[in-house]
């Protein structure tokens, strides 16, 4: 599930600034040199399911992890871990998820308005 007109969608940030607003709000991330990806884990007690929301980014100028890259972010998305198959994309979500999804986005996007150019 993809969560359109968030604001994040195509803001432009300097590296360093997104990885301490990102880790601060408890996401991990992985990169390659031209793009990331942060993830945040939220599970499910009740049904003991896994969810990973993830906010994509790609690089605009310089090589992540750079501290002074440029990153373009990209439209979040939330997906549906199934062991061992992977995640899944296109399902309903709880409410439960994608409610603390929308919350993520916004503290997020509080942070990094701050800091874009």
């Amino acid at each position: 599930m993809k969560f359109q007109d968030t604001g994040l969608d195509g803001l432009l940030i300097e590296f360093q600034s997104l990885e301490e607003i990102m880790e601060s709000a408890g996401f991990a991330y992985q990169y390659d040199y031209e793009r990331a990806t942060f993830d945040y884990k939220i599970i499910d007690q009740v049904h003991n399911d896994v969810y990973y929301f993830r906010i994509p980014s790609h690089v605009e100028e310089g090589e992540i992890p750079s501290p002074h890259s440029m990153i373009r972010l990209m439209t979040p998305y939330v997906g549906k871990h199934y062991y061992p198959h992977g995640v899944e994309y296109d399902e309903d979500f709880p409410q439960f998820v994608t409610d603390k999804c929308q919350k993520k986005i916004q503290g997020i996007l509080d942070k990094v308005k701050n800091e874009a150019l």
